[in-house]
């Protein structure tokens, strides 16, 4: 046997010839790489394939051939399309989760938004309370069920 020989031509068993189109695509020392796609699209395909394509793009195409020969082998009905599928399925739930944690943070915010607009309001209602009356805030009592209004607060009466 002559070790010069492509993986390609290893598995077709014939002589490589020295402007052979597989040899710098499918080296001898990954034989698995030819087979599988040579298993999906046939060799004489693959080989029709790489020379209608311009040679700085040949290695490109070479890479995408194998990568679908593997994706078909692993999942037969599906292949390449079934990984995309996943990974879109995979954007819309991150895209969905990323919502739902947006509208919480929104949500969150309001909320600190009126408690900090309530806290005011009632600071400013107690100034223009205490301003225009005598209002006396109650001394706390030890009995917490022991409430008294002062006398002071004039609605109260």
């Amino acid at each position: 046997m002559i070790s010069g020989r492509c993986a390609a031509c290893k598995n077709q068993r014939r002589r490589c010839p020295s402007d052979c189109i597989f040899s710098p695509h499918f080296p001898a020392n990954d034989p698995q790489r030819f087979a599988s796609v040579h298993k999906i699209y046939g060799g004489s395909n693959v080989g029709k394939m790489l020379q209608q394509i311009p040679p700085y793009l040949r290695e490109q195409t070479a890479n995408s051939l194998y990568f679908e020969a593997q994706c078909r082998i692993q999942d037969p009905v599906y292949g390449c399309v079934g990984i995309i599928s996943k990974l879109y399925e995979e954007i819309r739930n991150t895209e969905t989760e990323l919502a739902q944690i947006q509208t919480q943070i929104t949500c969150h915010k309001l909320k600190v938004v009126q408690a900090n607009n309530n806290a005011e309001t009632n600071m400013n209602l107690l100034s223009t309370v205490g301003t225009g009356t005598n209002f006396q805030i109650p001394a706390p009592s030890t009995n917490p069920t022991e409430f008294q209004w002062p006398n002071q607060v004039p609605w109260f009466h």
